[in-house]
């Protein structure tokens, strides 16, 4: 299969919806990212009813900002997780040789998406507050810069880089750099809405990678863990963790329809 055949069925694979729940996989992580994708779903709808209804939430401060904080510190840090899992297991079937382009083809899946939501959001929303670089576009190429540290010697070095990233966010920003062109890499001036740089949110990546690495060496628990996958709550969740790129993708035209029709928001 050529480069471009397999990027195109990674395209169509990665939001195809999933059904049935899978057993060969840690129902734990899928369950956390559902939780994840639940909060992400809780917060767009209290953004378009005070961004588009006039409700008066505030969403930038207080509570709803820890919120907004957590679900992508969640989100992030399950990358990096789900990145140690993913290689232990490509390990397994191909234990030579680098892995690398393997996790490039994934990562520009996953920024291909993030693209499109920054050309829908472009046209919906205006210059001034599309998707600029969102969690998508993070995700994306955090996949494909992350592939060094999962197997670099010294795992501690992914939490002190993590760490170290995450204090210069504040500190970058608190600078106010007008450079646009390094949007991508640290936080500039803007109104754009989603807005992910790789400093500081790599660094939750990089915390999640170290967690994997030292509660899963080579993919496996290294604690117990009291088996609920079958509850019915955590099995909504699994289900919604396998989702998740979908859900993303799909879950605010459903909102801002629903939220029309009810006559709660108008454009």
């Amino acid at each position: 299969m050529t480069v471009l055949a397999t990027y195109l069925t990674g395209l169509r694979a990665s939001i195809t919806p999933v059904r049935v729940l899978r057993g060969d996989r840690l129902w734990e992580i899928d369950a956390l990212r559902g939780v994840a994708i639940f909060m992400m779903v809780v917060y767009h709808l209290l953004w378009d009813l005070a961004s588009l209804g006039g409700y008066d939430i505030t969403l930038r401060s207080g509570f709803w900002s820890y919120w907004q904080n957590v679900t992508a510190s969640l989100f992030t840090g399950l990358v990096g997780l789900s990145l140690t899992l993913s290689y232990s297991r490509e390990r397994r079937s191909h234990p030579n040789g680098s892995l690398w382009p393997k996790y490039v083809i994934r990562g520009l899946t996953i920024f291909t998406w993030g693209l499109v939501i920054s050309v829908v959001t472009y046209l919906a929303l205006g210059a001034d507050y599309y998707v600029r670089f969102g969690i998508l576009h993070l995700i994306g190429l955090s996949i494909i810069l992350a592939y060094p540290f999962l197997h670099i010697r010294r795992n501690w070095l992914n939490l002190a880089l993590g760490l170290v990233l995450i204090l210069l966010g504040p500190a970058i920003q608190g600078l106010r750099l007008d450079l646009p062109i390094l949007e991508w890499l640290a936080p500039t001036p803007g109104s754009g809405v989603d807005y992910a740089p790789l400093i500081p949110w790599f660094g939750r990546v990089l915390i999640g990678i170290f967690l994997g690495r030292l509660l899963y060496p080579g993919g496996q628990r290294r604690f117990s863990l009291a088996d609920h996958s079958n509850n019915a709550l955590i099995r909504l969740l699994r289900l919604l963790g396998e989702n998740s790129l979908l859900i993303y993708l799909i879950h605010q035209p459903i909102l801002l329809a629903t939220l029309t029709l009810l006559g709660v928001i108008s454009f």
